[in-house]
Formats: C-alpha cells, sequence, structure tokens
C-alpha cells in the first residue's frame, strides 16, 4: 500500500471508481460524497488507497483500504464502504451507509482487558462524537481472537487480534449529503486508537484508553 502522507495515494486504476447499477449516470450527491472521500486528509500514520467496493449490497459503492504504518510494521488496518441507495432505504434510515471492517493484534495486557469489548467499540462511537458527527442506526461486533502456536512455531508469543465490524447512517447535510470527510477523519481516529497511538485533536476528549502498544516485537 502507498504512503498516502494523510491524503490519498496516487494510485489510480478501474478500483478507483465509484460503482454504478447498470452503466447508470451516478447521481449527484453520491459524486459529491465520493468526492470528499478522496480529499479528505487524514493523520500521516495513515497509508489510504481506493479498493474495489462490493456489487451486490446497494446500487452505488464506493471502498478505501488503510493501515497505520510504523516504519515497516501495520499495526492497524481496516476497510471503509460507502453505499448509497437514492430511494432510500428502510434498514439505513437514510440514503446513505457506512460499512466497516477493523482489525489490530493487540499486546497481553490490553487482550487480557476484560471491559475490552465495551472500549473498543466506545472508541467509534466516541471517535463520531468527538467530530460533531450526526449519525444513526449503528451496529456491529467486537470479536477478540487468539493465537497459540506450536511445533516450529512454537517460539512465537502468543497473540490476539481485535476485529470491529460495523455500520451507521451518516445523517444528511447540505445538498442531501452526508460530511463525508468527517467521517472518514473519524475513521483514521478509530484506527490509530485501535493501533495503539495517542489520540490527537478533536477526538481526544472522547476517547477511553487502554495500555498503549509496546514496540514492535520480534517474532
Amino acid at each position: 500500500m502507498a504512503r498516502a502522507q494523510g491524503q490519498f495515494s496516487d494510485h489510480s486504476d478501474d478500483t478507483d471508481s465509484e460503482e454504478g447499477a447498470d452503466g447508470e449516470t451516478v447521481p449527484l450527491a453520491f459524486r459529491s460524497a465520493v468526492d470528499a472521500l478522496r480529499t479528505a486528509r487524514l493523520r500521516p500514520e495513515l497509508e489510504v488507497e481506493p479498493s474495489r467496493p462490493p456489487k451486490r449490497l446497494a446500487p452505488y459503492a464506493y471502498a478505501l483500504e488503510a493501515a497505520v504504518v510504523d516504519g515497516e510494521e501495520d499495526l492497524a488496518d481496516g476497510r471503509l464502504v460507502l453505499l448509497h441507495e437514492p430511494s432510500g432505504h428502510d434498514a439505513w434510515q437514510g440514503t446513505f451507509r457506512l460499512v466497516t471492517l477493523v482489525r489490530a493484534e493487540l499486546e497481553p495486557e490490553m487482550a487480557a482487558d476484560p471491559l475490552l469489548p465495551e472500549v473498543c467499540w466506545s472508541w467509534l462511537t466516541g471517535a463520531l462524537d468527538a467530530r460533531g458527527l450526526s449519525y444513526g442506526e449503528a451496529g456491529g461486533t467486537v470479536t477478540r481472537a487468539g493465537s497459540h502456536y506450536f511445533g516450529a512455531l512454537s517460539a512465537r508469543r502468543p497473540a490476539t487480534q481485535i476485529e470491529i465490524r460495523a455500520s451507521w447512517t451518516p445523517r444528511e447535510g447540505r445538498g442531501g449529503v452526508p460530511d463525508m470527510a468527517a467521517h472518514l477523519t473519524a475513521w483514521g481516529d478509530l484506527l490509530c486508537q485501535l493501533a495503539g497511538l495517542p489520540p490527537s485533536g478533536a477526538a481526544e476528549a472522547a476517547v477511553v484508553t487502554l495500555p498503549q502498544r509496546r514496540g514492535p516485537q520480534v517474532s
């Protein structure tokens, strides 16, 4: 993944385009939302690039992938998908929907915290609230999975991965378009928090913290 330096990479091919149903003209509201995602500026630790969007979840979709990078190590990674149904969707209670999957490997002291799932979910809602964003119908899961190594891999330390799957409806603003740049910035805050980086800016007041990640470990 090419370094984005707080913004989207220069990568441009058939994945760097919004998907429309049957070649239809893409609605202006969706184009505006995608443009906001493409021009948003994020924390410099984030590497971001577009990816191929799903084709069956909504008439129009746009997707991106991101990683929090420290040197050669990815501390956390995730995928964010923007969906648009111009006529509205009953379950969404709106015309736009954001869907995400984010994950990171945790240090043992973090993985053992009994409040970890609740805290991780609060990182998502707290990041959105800290940016003053209006949203609804938020839902998702927090999954904690442990790995133990044996045989030729027995020298490796046990590892625990946390995974957040979530979706929410960004409330529409002027012109029927949500503030997608702010939603992407909040999502970047979530990724950085999951990676163990200290919060910055507006997100600082709303974040519940766990012990910070130690330095990179040698396998």
